[in-house]
């Protein structure tokens, strides 16, 4: 698939990034942005091996103790909507500063939940705080950084994001194991605290970017941008795309760490560290981006991420040894974001115009989509574990990358 290089689309001409020759963003401001979406990605995944310890001290099941899952990722979806036209309208970088802070009390109260709907109730605030993070900071690198610079800058940004799933699960896990799940969540706020603080005073310094206010007319007519997007068949396109991931990969990869427990005995900090191996085959593929955006091109990277997702997956399912799951986790995430990474830096160039409500839009609808997919692989664990929801990811995967990398050829320029 060598000759899928050329497939990279250049950016239109109304597009309000700098052009390749202005100087890209600085690299202060991606790092303390990478350390909120590290936070951000920890809050969202740390619940994962955590499910079958906090259902039995609530007398849940695994599958009900999803309740958590699904309660941050439909408040996390949602909120997204709203913070991308607020973000065009008063500041991408700013809001990602205050959420980061408000995020951390939603996290404290989490430690404290007296029961699994309060729990629940302190989780959909986080993730209605945390909302703003990653989809706001990846539309504010998409206004400082040229298009031909972002899907590497991206990759670098990705990072923290990663290193934060590796940090939810396997410290997660590990963590709940030496002082109990609720110290979990005192950490994270913590390192909320810390990643505001570096936001605020890199906000003040001289030489920050000033804000890019693309929304002209206010919220309500960003809100009215976004709606118009689903109207364009290419940003429509997308957006099922990420909502078809979301729902497949992640309502699937929730109950990994669950499964393990259950077939192979094992404690929440052994399965939340296998579970964290699918953030070191993520950062692979961050730290070789370019290398391999050029070697295979857009629709490459999509079609090969849905294979080794395929591939992952199956192994997982029929492994009868617990270290061919470590193999899968690695494989699974190098694969997914060889095929997310491409649809995030599409998403950034949807609508130039209006980037924060448009990449806002992306981020909902993975979210919504992998509350939709934990709420109804949740019940066929209960019942059957966790092997027939992976073999159903592992045959749809492949049909839903064949079709986006169809479209991806005839994409608008």
């Amino acid at each position: 698939m060598t000759d899928m290089a050329s497939d990279r689309p250049q950016a239109p001409a109304h597009d309000p990034a700098p052009s390749a020759g202005s100087p890209s963003a600085p690299g202060r401001a991606i790092l303390f942005l990478a350390m909120a979406s590290f936070v951000s990605a920890a809050t969202a995944r740390v619940a994962d091996p955590l499910l079958p310890e906090i259902g039995r001290e609530f007398g849940a099941t695994p599958g009900q103790a999803g309740l958590i899952v699904a309660a941050f990722s439909i408040s996390y979806g949602l909120l997204q909507a709203v913070y991308g036209p607020v973000g065009d309208a008063f500041g991408k970088y700013r809001l990602v500063a205050i959420a980061t802070f408000l995020s951390s009390l939603g996290v404290i109260a989490s430690a404290f939940a007296g029961s699994l709907h309060v729990l629940a109730a302190t989780r959909l605030l986080s993730g209605a705080t945390a909302a703003a993070i990653i989809p706001l900071s990846m539309a504010w690198i998409g206004d400082v950084v040229p298009y031909d610079q972002r899907q590497s800058v991206l990759a670098k940004f990705m990072s923290g994001q990663i290193l934060g799933l590796v940090f939810g699960q396997a410290f997660g896990g590990l963590l709940s194991e030496i002082m109990g799940w609720r110290h979990v969540f005192v950490v994270l706020a913590l390192l909320y605290v810390l990643a505001s603080a570096g936001l605020t005073a890199d906000m003040f310094r001289k030489d920050h970017p000033p804000p890019v206010r693309s929304g002209a007319g206010g919220v309500g007519r960003g809100v009215l941008q976004m709606l118009g997007l689903l109207a364009r068949p290419w940003p429509r396109t997308v957006i099922v795309m990420v909502f078809l991931e979301g729902a497949i990969v992640f309502g699937c990869w929730a109950y990994v760490g669950s499964e393990l427990q259950r077939r192979f005995g094992v404690g929440p900090g052994t399965a939340g560290a296998i579970l964290a191996v699918f953030g070191f085959g993520g950062l692979t593929y961050a730290l070789n981006a370019r290398t391999m955006v050029k070697r295979f091109g857009e629709r490459g990277l999509v079609i090969w991420g849905g294979v080794g997702l395929a591939v992952a997956f199956t192994l997982i399912a029929i492994t009868p040894v617990l270290w061919s799951a470590v193999v899968a986790s690695a494989i699974c995430g190098l694969s997914f974001y060889m095929l997310h990474n491409t649809l995030q830096t599409n998403a950034t160039q949807m609508a130039p115009e209006a980037r924060g409500s448009a990449v806002s839009l992306f981020a909902s609808a993975l979210f919504i989509g992998q509350t939709a997919g934990v709420a109804v692989i949740g019940p066929m664990f209960d019942r059957w574990g966790g092997q027939p929801g992976l073999i159903v990811a592992a045959i749809l995967t492949p049909l839903l990358v064949v079709w986006f990398a169809g479209r991806l050829r005839s994409r608008p320029e």
